[in-house]
């Protein structure tokens, strides 16, 4: 048989065949059909929605064909109605049966296999209705104390039984002869439960949630046991088991997956094949009675028969090798080869090897598994640990979180990152700060920047006049000089530079900034002066002088050769004081400083972080960017989706490590809004009264339903519990923290004696 489709006017809810798998009929909010399913092609035979006497029962959550008569359907109304339909009449009299038992949207109709007139229904109400066609209203109410019921499935083992799915995760077994008690209740899901099916052959009952998950229970003791346990991308809505092969079931998504999924329940983690036909979610499936034919619904409005020919094979497309890498250290590499190949195994420092072949059902290959280890990873590992849990990346001053870190990372034998965290602080350390302050600043007088005496600075405006004063006029004398810097001499204060250090052959300042500053500033005075001479010299002719004159030179002292002894007591008087004290002539009064360059490290330890992350140790590279703090604003060029990914990879090696504190903490610090707000994200515990499990809306230990205050009472010595709470998701029961403690230390099942069995973390 080869695929074929039909378009239909709206979205298709649901679909069921009749018991020979000839016809077809479809049900949704605007649509209601019976076609019949010919060799290439569907034809419609009848439409139901063409009645002059529509109203909301019409509009269909669900369908199902009576297993032995063909001319009975049934449909789960949206406004809570139960209609049977008899194919052989016509028009308003089609409605056999109308029960209006259900107060809200029934979610599913399932006629019993072996009983024609029997039919159950499963509402949002939290009811279940037991029909009997024969009769205006229901024979029996089943009352699940859940929000809302899923599906309802008959049993085709135990002709008598029915399972019953709800929102809260639980799973329900009902005897249709006992409306008062379900005979077992377990909980099977962490989230609402869509849909279940019975498998045909063995005693297995398929559940599918919201969780993303499809598992398979073993319902023949009277314990129900988990065998199967499917991983999906999205949560499921529909499962049906394929017929003719014990170990494959189809599933649809409620959500993101368009495909119709069929599984090996052997091989959890990628379908066995899979049908892409629809355009959008497919909302149910129904197989022929053949293991190679099944007929799908969707919500593009489609009705489609798929042949198993036609389908494509995840399997194959999958890649052959895979690695992973434990938080212990070992190195697991796994791949496919053919059956009848020899492989070589690799060699390796302490390896294991284990070899397992798949079943003929998949492909005719084998997988073999290697492990590896090294002593150097784990000890990398440990230290990787060990520098998470003793970094400091806040409260600290940016120094001192340097030091500290420097001195860990030494502790822990990586001296290279002590180097590292070293070389972060000299970069961006108090120096770095002044500098940058100055720099900012216009390039202003140095004084402003360093520290200095009230002393000092009222020294240099007394040197800044006097110095004014002698280079004033070029027809001074300098008698009137050596009077300036005697009064200045008289009155206690020395000649200092521009830069505040006393004037001479050697100038010694505070440090060796100032010394450094000194010459640089110098040089670049010298070199702007000897720039704007040149523009201004019109004449190229070599100037009689080597400098400018500053002023006349006059005779006044003979040279210093005829002195007869310039060691004598006389040559030291009062007398040559202007000679010895004279300012040198180089010195250039001027209003304004060029500011210092800085040079900007951002380059170099960009490249050191990239450096550091390629090699893997992303630890490094994010304790240093957090530690930077408003440092990190002169990092320009550091893509920020790098650093994205530098930042989730060290989350997700903290949340193996288990260093639960540490990642938060790195989230909390973290600058990056897609980062930071992980702290946000599935916060919410949701727990639920231990009497009803009704989910507890308001605070406190009210609940809504039952007005029941047992939620707070221990489970133990039953007495309200103030303090520490803990309790079970699954079943919801609780108590004192010491008490629970206690009893599961020595027991698996929980205390109330509800059956469930409890894990304690």
């Amino acid at each position: 048989m080869s695929t074929i489709s039909v378009l239909q006017e709206g979205p298709v809810n649901a679909l069921a065949l009749n018991k020979d798998n000839s016809q077809v009929a479809i049900g949704g909010r605007n649509v209601f059909k019976v076609y019949s399913i010919e060799e290439d092609c569907f034809k419609e035979i009848c439409n139901l929605r063409a009645s002059k006497h529509l109203n909301l029962s019409f509009s269909c959550n669900d369908v199902a064909w009576s297993s032995t008569d063909d001319n009975y359907l049934a449909t789960a109304a949206t406004n809570g109605h139960v209609c049977v339909w008899n194919l052989t009449k016509s028009g308003k009299a089609m409605q056999e049966q109308v029960y209006q038992e259900h107060k809200r949207t029934v979610n599913k109709v399932n006629f019993h296999s072996s009983e024609p007139y029997r039919l159950i229904s499963g509402s949002q109400d939290g009811t279940m209705r037991y029909f009997d066609m024969r009769c205006k209203a229901a024979v029996a109410t089943f009352l699940s104390n859940t929000e809302s019921v899923r599906d309802v499935q008959f049993s085709p083992h135990m002709p008598h039984t029915f399972a019953a799915v709800s929102e809260n995760g639980s799973v329900q077994l009902w005897d249709v002869r006992r409306t008062e008690k379900c005979i077992q209740q377990f909980t099977a899901h962490s989230g609402p439960i869509f849909a279940c099916d019975w498998h045909p052959e063995a005693t297995w009952l398929a559940t599918a949630s919201r969780d993303k998950t499809i598992k398979v229970w073993d319902l023949t003791t009277s314990k129900p046991t988990l065998d199967y346990t499917i991983h999906t991308i999205a949560s499921i809505g529909h499962v049906k088991w394929r017929p003719q092969r014990k170990y494959h079931i189809a599933s649809c998504a409620l959500v993101v997956d368009c495909s119709i999924n069929i599984w090996d329940i052997r091989r959890p983690f990628i379908p066995f094949a899979a049908f892409n036909e629809h355009k959008d979610i497919a909302s149910g499936v129904a197989w022929r009675g053949d293991s190679q034919v099944f007929l799908s619904t969707s919500r593009d409005c489609s009705l489609i028969q798929h042949s198993f020919k036609d389908a494509s094979r995840p399997a194959s497309k999958a890649n052959i090798q895979a690695l992973d890498i434990s938080t212990k250290g070992n190195t697991l590499f796994g791949m496919r080869v053919p059956v009848s190949t020899n492989t070589t195994k690799p060699t390796g420092l302490m390896r294991k090897s284990s070899t397992s072949t798949i079943s003929d059902q998949f492909h005719q290959s084998a997988s073999v598994l290697h492990q590896f280890t090294h002593v150097s990873v784990c000890n990398d590992l440990s230290s990787f640990e060990f520098l998470a849990k003793n970094y400091i990346l806040y409260g600290r001053s940016f120094p001192e979180m340097c030091e500290h870190n420097a001195a860990v990372a030494k502790e822990c034998g990586k001296s290279n990152i002590s180097t590292i965290w070293k070389i972060v602080n000299t970069m961006y350390g108090e120096l770095y700060v002044k500098i940058q302050a100055m720099h900012n600043n216009g390039g202003l007088n140095l004084m402003n920047n360093v520290d200095a005496s009230s002393t000092e600075k009222k020294n240099n405006d007394v040197v800044g006049e006097a110095a004014a004063a002698q280079f004033s006029s070029a027809d001074d004398d300098v008698e009137g000089e050596d009077q300036v810097d005697h009064t200045a001499v008289a009155n206690g204060y020395h000649t200092y530079n521009k830069y505040g250090h006393p004037k001479g052959d050697f100038s010694f300042g505070e440090n060796e900034l100032d010394l450094e500053l000194d010459a640089l500033s110098i040089d670049y005075r010298n070199g702007m002066r000897n720039q704007n001479q040149l523009q201004q010299q019109e004449d190229w002719t070599l100037p009689n002088e080597a400098f400018n004159i500053r002023h006349e030179i006059r005779d006044r002292s003979p040279p210093p050769e005829q002195f007869p002894n310039n060691n004598s007591p006389d040559f030291n008087d009062d007398s040559h004081s202007s000679t010895v004290d004279e300012q040198p002539t180089w010195l250039v009064s001027v209003s304004k400083i060029p500011p210092m360059p800085i040079w900007d490290p951002s380059a170099s330890l960009i490249e050191s972080l990239k450096h550091h992350a390629e090699k893997g140790d992303v630890q490094t590279s994010v304790s240093v960017l957090i530690v930077l703090g408003e440092h990190r604003k002169n990092l320009k060029t550091l893509d920020e989706n790098t650093v994205t990914h530098w930042l989730m990879g060290y989350i997700q090696t903290l949340e193996r490590f288990r260093l639960w504190n540490v990642k938060a903490l790195v989230i909390e610090l973290a600058w990056i809004p897609s980062i930071s707000q992980m702290n946000q994200q599935s916060t919410r515990i949701n727990t639920n009264c231990s009497q009803c499990l009704k989910p507890l809306q308001r605070s406190g230990w009210l609940c809504d339903r039952c007005h029941s205050t047992d939620a707070s009472r221990c489970s133990i010595c039953h007495q309200v519990v103030k303090g520490l709470y803990v309790w079970c998701q699954g079943c919801s029961h609780g108590g004192h923290l010491m008490h629970m403690q206690e009893w599961f230390s020595k027991n698996k099942q929980c205390p109330t004696g509800c059956g469930h069995l409890c894990e304690y973390r």
